[in-house]
């Protein structure tokens, strides 16, 4: 590998790292409706701020041993492990797709299902500034940057790259969207409970405005299959009750969507 690109891998590397401690910080205060700027880092057990020397990414966690310096909680494991994924997402991506606009895109669609995978996870939302902010940014990068897929350019052979790319993105954020919020919303009626959320509904432009109908379609089934192998695996094993049991299927979308940048050919 010739040096300049290794260099900048390894700047994208750096860059996932701090990023990713960010990302740490947003998956704390956005469902808390918290400013993710003011204050500065604090410990969620003492509330004791973080000195600077104990906020280095990855380094801290292993010098202070997963634990707090000034009451000795532990911290939890989800801190070093964005870090990690952010930085190895972002440096996989940019060895795949360049140190370019798309690039940078797929960085910044990784560092929102980042962000949304862990909070799913941790607290059974979607937020809004992700998943609505998420989309608005995708229509953004769809504007400037091809989006997958060539649904646009087979209904449309005659419109430009970039009115291609915007009707693929498009069709994508509609495809996923509406038929998704109408079986939710006939399934809650037949079962009487929510089985469905407004934000897994939200999610899906997002998804669709960044991958396209096809990429996105494979992320989405991927994801189905993931949760419900592994939600029912641990509903298994937890003993819990399957029908009052809420399922984070917006975590396996976002984990799928996550890799698909990674994995699938564009």
């Amino acid at each position: 590998m010739p040096f300049e690109s290794a260099l900048y891998l390894v700047f994208a590397a750096l860059a996932g790292l701090l990023i990713g401690s960010f990302l740490n910080v947003c998956i704390y205060r956005v469902p808390r409706d918290l400013s993710v700027v003011r204050p500065r880092s604090f410990c969620p057990e003492c509330g004791k701020p973080v000195a600077w020397y104990d906020n280095i990414p990855l380094i801290s966690y292993a010098v202070l041993k997963g634990r707090c310096r000034d009451c000795g909680k532990s911290i939890g494991i989800r801190y070093p492990l964005v870090e990690l994924i952010t930085a190895t997402f972002f440096a996989i991506s940019i060895a795949k797709f360049g140190w370019n606009l798309n690039g940078l895109k797929w960085c910044a669609f990784q560092a929102i299902m980042t962000v949304l995978f862990w909070v799913d996870l941790e607290e059974r939302i979607l937020p809004d500034e992700f998943t609505l902010g998420g989309s608005a940014l995708g229509l953004g990068f769809a504007f400037f940057t091809k989006v997958p897929g060539d649904l646009g350019a087979l209904l449309f052979p005659t419109l430009s790259v970039r009115g291609q790319s915007l009707f693929e993105a498009l069709a994508a954020a509609f495809i996923f969207t509406l038929p998704l919020a109408a079986l939710g919303m006939i399934w809650s009626k037949v079962t009487k409970r929510e089985v469905l959320g407004w934000g897994d509904v939200k999610l899906m432009p997002c998804i669709g405005l960044f991958l396209g109908v096809e990429v996105g379609m494979q992320t989405l089934l991927l994801g189905s299959l993931l949760g419900a192998g592994i939600g029912g695996l641990y509903i298994f094993i937890m003993k819990k009750k399957a029908r009052e049991y809420e399922l984070p299927l917006g975590t396996f979308f976002c984990g799928a969507a996550a890799l698909a940048p990674l994995f699938m050919k564009f």
